[in-house]
């Protein structure tokens, strides 16, 4: 079986949480820039003098198809290298796969990945 991995992080922290993730031999992931908020509820600040609210907060999204034999390290690694201990540090969502198919040679399964 595979299992998706999806985690909201800190757009400061993606760099250092792609160059841990690379090290346990996690090549493919899709990123994506979205916003959002949590807990945190955003912001306000002022500019020219004039207040307004920041609701929606920028965050890396990652997307990563992984063998389970990798989750449990990947999760962890997200956890220890995203953490900041301060509110907004983000999710990691777990799903299972139930296939997976390589468009070009049609290939399928853990290989396809």
């Amino acid at each position: 079986m595979m299992t998706k991995l999806e985690a909201i992080i800190q757009p400061s922290k993606f760099e250092a949480v792609k160059e841990v993730l690379t090290e346990l031999g996690i090549g493919g992931m899709t990123i994506t820039d979205v916003r959002g908020h949590g807990r945190q509820k955003g912001h306000t600040e002022t500019y020219r003098g004039r207040e307004y609210t920041v609701d929606l907060l920028p965050k890396i999204k990652l997307e990563i198809v992984l063998p389970d034999n990798l989750v449990d390290s990947a999760v962890e690694a997200i956890l220890k290298t995203a953490s900041t201990g301060n509110i907004g540090d983000g999710k990691i969502f777990l799903s299972k796969v139930e296939e997976s198919i390589r468009i070009r040679n049609r290939e399928r399964g853990a290989v396809a990945l």
